[in-house]
Order: C-alpha cells, then structure tokens, then sequence
C-alpha cells in the first residue's frame, strides 16, 4: 500500500483543480497526497442571511478550526494545514 505525505479535501467546482494542482506541485507534494473532493456548502450553512465573499471565508475558517480540533484530539502528532483558494 502506497503511503501518502498529505491528504488533500477541496472542492468539486472545476474552476479550482488548476489552482489546486498548482498548489501542491509548488509544495513538492505531486504524487505524494491523496485526494477527496467535495461539494461546497457554504451557501447552505449561511441560510438566507446575507452572502458575500468575505462572510463564505469566515464560515470556512471556522469549518477549518473545527475540524483541527477534532483531527489533533484524535491524531496528537498529525501536521494539519488549511490554505483557502479563490477564484
């Protein structure tokens, strides 16, 4: 079984896999991650309140912090990153 260095969660939209790819080869990290990508739901956690760019990166911030917490509780040494992409 291959063992990868980084596991890589972005969103589906077409639009970011240019910049995601990009991204991680200026890591060095080609080859070496594996990916999941998912729909983004920003909108929907929002509800019908007011919707613009900077709140969509607050709601993904503290989407980010949360699912830090979670992951370090549970994986005390695992190095966990959080970079935003924008189009």
């Amino acid at each position: 079984m291959k063992k990868y260095e980084a596991m890589v969660l972005s969103c589906m939209d077409p639009r970011f896999q240019t910049k995601v790819s990009k991204y991680l080869k200026s890591k060095k990290l080609t080859g070496k991650y594996s990916s999941f990508t998912i729909a983004g739901a920003a909108k929907i956690i929002n509800g019908k309140k007011k919707f613009n760019s900077t709140i969509e990166n607050k709601i993904h911030k503290e989407s980010f912090e949360k699912i830090k917490k979670i992951l370090i509780k549970k994986f005390p040494n695992l190095k966990v990153n959080f970079k935003i992409l924008s189009i």
